[in-house]
């Protein structure tokens, strides 16, 4: 039997994990009583302090942002993304008053059933994606039929009590914005602008996990890594800059869901929400929060240690990157030289440059939100393209005997072989994303470069591409 290689799995790499650099940061509070004593208490509802101020400086320090630093009061601690998109809706949706949940398809699958939990069954659409990101006009279309349609809450309104709940939103948009799993697209900046305005028009809050982000290099492979701007704003920034800077007042229309899982390892159970003021003290405030103090506090005074030593920007910069970049070579070269020839297709989007970026932006600081062309109508020459994040999505051949749930069982069973496919991508419970599905992504893969070495990543390619050439044969027939 051949070794498994699982090209499903989303998850860093153990011998990536940075543990002489997490051992460093505990014997620096353990060893002090000081510290310990910080760091073995309940914790404040916000989160250990000292880390929210270093968060909230490297967030500041590799995003283009507003112009000025981003303040801790706009951070809270989690323990994870995950987690903490149940605590968004536990504080901030209400069955009874929300109405629907909008995912970018294909969508991360396993989200969906933290809103389901949430009491959303039946109401989690899909809104397709293109190649600058979630499809505006779509979601605005499907906004608009359901504003005319005559509105009948599907159960009371229970969070009526405004001191607990000070804000509820009528929708929730939940997408990935940059190196999207599964897709690997990145969402454009004029896409990032109209979603916020739409989240504006509609009351709707758009949750985004920004994990990937800080894992971008050149996608040439010449370029230097050390040479690259910074990453494009998340769609909290854009929020900020519409609004004329730092918000001092009302809870915004979104929220960037931040986690140490994929930079450090997923055991730390450790993440960030950033978003307006008013917004990280009510979701600091949930019922598990106050009673049991900052979730993965003592693990959160780990990370600090880290974070303010320099030892995580370092084991970003000269280990994970190095590593992932040579990797996503490895399994775009795989792919291009064993799968393309097959008739497979591969798409991450359309690139985004960060220096065209850059320049755009002082349109949007100035107002203009729109005008983010030259006076010619064309766009900011591209300068330099970025790769990063963990996922890329191939699409198979037209002309192939199977189906791609087909293609993935038989990988399974004769080539100990496994990927997500397109079909494990649609929105639960969601009928028009399972057609759509059919027509368009769900005749995808998704590929993980993350976890297994270029030469495991090669004969994974290797095998699915004679395993296509088994069935083009009609050995599967």
């Amino acid at each position: 039997m051949l070794p498994l290689i699982n090209l499903q799995l989303g998850w860093p790499s153990p011998s990536l994990f940075p543990t002489a650099q997490l051992l460093d940061g505990a014997s620096t509070i353990l060893h002090s009583q000081k510290k310990a004593s910080e760091a073995l208490i309940y914790g404040p509802d916000e989160g250990y302090a000292p880390l929210r101020e270093h968060i909230a400086q490297w967030l500041s320090s590799i995003y283009i942002t507003r112009g000025d630093a981003i303040s801790s009061d706009r951070v809270c601690i989690s323990n994870g993304a995950s987690a903490n998109l149940a605590n968004i809706l536990t504080k901030f949706t209400e069955p009874g008053y929300t109405r629907r949940i909008w995912m970018v398809e294909p969508c991360y699958f396993l989200a969906c059933p933290v809103f389901t939990d949430a009491g959303f069954a039946g109401r989690l659409r899909g809104v397709p994606e293109d190649e600058e990101g979630l499809d505006i006009d779509f979601l605005r279309a499907a906004l608009h039929e359901l504003e005319t349609e005559e509105e009948h809450p599907l159960q009371p309104i229970m969070k009526t009590d405004t001191a607990r709940y000070p804000k509820l939103y009528k929708h929730v948009i939940y997408a990935v914005p940059t190196f999207a799993n599964p897709s690997g697209k990145t969402m454009s900046l004029q896409r990032r602008l109209d979603l916020v305005r739409l989240a504006r028009e509609f009351d709707a809050l758009i949750v985004t996990d920004d994990v990937y982000d800080a894992l971008r290099w050149p996608r040439d492979k010449q370029d230097d890594a050390r040479s690259l701007p910074p990453a494009p704003p998340r769609i909290v920034d854009i929020d900020c800059m519409l609004s004329g800077g730092t918000q001092t007042s009302g809870f915004g229309n979104s929220v960037s869901n931040g986690s140490f899982s994929k930079i450090i390892a997923p055991g730390v159970r450790t993440g960030w929400a950033e978003a307006a003021p008013a917004f990280v003290e009510a979701l600091s405030k949930v019922g598990a929060t106050v009673s049991g103090g900052c979730p993965s506090h003592m693990s959160a005074t780990f990370i600090y240690e880290m974070l303010v030593s320099g030892k995580l920007k370092a084991h970003i910069d000269e280990t994970l990157i190095p590593t992932y970049r040579a990797r996503y070579h490895a399994l775009l070269r795989a792919v291009e030289t064993h799968l393309v020839p097959l008739g497979f297709g591969m798409s991450s989007g359309k690139p985004y440059d960060s220096n065209a970026v850059t320049s755009s932006l002082s349109c949007v600081k100035n107002g203009h939100d729109r005008d983010l062309e030259d006076k010619n109508g064309h766009a900011t020459p591209v300068s330099k393209l970025v790769s990063g994040g963990y996922f890329t999505y191939i699409t198979i051949p037209t002309s192939l005997a199977v189906s791609v749930d087909e293609l993935a069982a038989l990988a399974l069973t004769k080539y100990n072989l496994k990927f997500a496919f397109g079909a494990m991508m649609t929105v639960e419970g969601d009928n028009s994303s399972k057609q759509r599905a059919a027509h368009s992504y769900g005749n995808g893969i998704r590929l993980c470069w993350a976890w297994h070495t270029n030469e495991e990543l090669e004969e994974g390619v290797r095998r699915l591409a004679g395993l296509v050439m088994e069935v083009n044969a009609g050995q599967y027939s």
